[in-house]
Parts: C-alpha cells; structure tokens; sequence
C-alpha cells in the first residue's frame, strides 16, 4: 500500500489548487500570499510577481494594487534585486555587463535600473575578472595548439558576456605569459 503524499502551497509550479484551497476567497488576500510565498525563498521582481499573479488569475486590478503597495514598503524593489543579481553574478559567475544586462532584461528590470546596476562595475574591474577566469582555466588547455587554445579560451569569455576585443587581449596576455608567441597573431584573432 502506497503512502499518500501530503501537497503542500510551492511544492509544484502549479499549487494554485492548494493556494485557493488555504487562502481566502478576496483576490486581494490572495494575491498577497502568493507574493510573500514567492518573496521568501528569494528576492523577485515586480515582473515576475505580476507575471505569477496573472497565471494564477488575479484581476490585473488587484495584482497592481498590491504590488504597488509592497513597492511602496519596500518587499519589492527593483533597484536592489538588480543591484545584488550584478554583484552575485559577476563575482560568483564571472559574468561580464552585458550578460548581466542580457539576464536582469530578461527578469523584466527597467533599462534605467539596468544600466545603474551595470555601471557600477568598471571596465578594469570586469578585465580584472576575464583574467582570473583565464587563469583558471589556462591550465586545461596545455598540450593543445596554440590557435585551439586561443579560440577556447576566447570563446569562454565570450559565453560569459565580455567583447571580442577584450577576450583576445586577455588571452593573448595570458599566453604570452606562459610563454607561447603571439607576435603573428593579429586582434581579430587569426
């Protein structure tokens, strides 16, 4: 005989059975313990509560009413969710400004708060972090040619949002460092 397993509101991505079931019938109580489920594991935008709002049927009405209120006591706030998704990413990740900006847009942050976030990393600061990446992963690459080595170094920096320009000047130095001549190659990479 088979246990029968006890659903909990969040234990799958459709609990909106669950949620009508523990929550009041007003949208407005509804929509607000959606949102303080989805605010306690982590931080959210206001995009993807409205987003979880609309799925979950609350009158869009009601879904910007409440919003707008947990902006206005501070449980939502855009600046500071993009601000801390930049300094977690680029230090834990390595990403560089544009893959930050590319992943913030797609968790609907403002452009204006987007670019805030992004400028606080300086480009010596982000050149700074391709190296370390580089270094770590240069070790990997010996006993491939030098050109080999070069594309796959590059082309990891590139995944991680820096600019073409800026991978193959790292690259190189960091080559050139370990020895390999570089002298033939010129800045597009060839």
């Amino acid at each position: 005989m088979a246990a029968r397993r006890t659903e909990w509101p969040g234990d799958s991505p459709d609990s909106s059975r669950a949620e009508k079931e523990l929550s009041p019938k007003d949208p407005a109580e509804r929509a607000r313990a959606i949102c303080l489920r989805l605010l306690t594991g982590t931080p959210r935008t206001r995009k993807q509560l409205a987003d979880a709002l609309h799925k979950r049927e609350i009158p869009s009405e009601v879904a910007e009413e409440v919003l707008s209120r947990f902006e206005d006591v501070g449980l939502i706030n855009d600046a500071a969710f993009a601000d801390a998704w930049v300094e977690s990413r680029h230090h834990g990740r390595g990403l560089a400004r544009r893959a930050l900006a590319r992943e913030l847009r797609t968790k609907g942050v403002d452009s204006e708060l987007i670019d805030e976030a992004v400028g606080r990393l300086d480009s010596d600061q982000e050149e700074e972090t391709a190296r370390e990446l580089v270094a770590r992963k240069l070790r990997s690459t010996r006993g491939l040619d030098r050109d080999r080595r070069l594309r796959r170094l590059a082309g990891m920096l590139a995944r991680k949002g820096y600019s073409e320009g800026m991978a193959l000047r790292v690259v190189r130095r960091a080559l050139e460092e370990e020895g390999e001549d570089t002298t033939d190659l010129d800045e597009a990479g060839t």
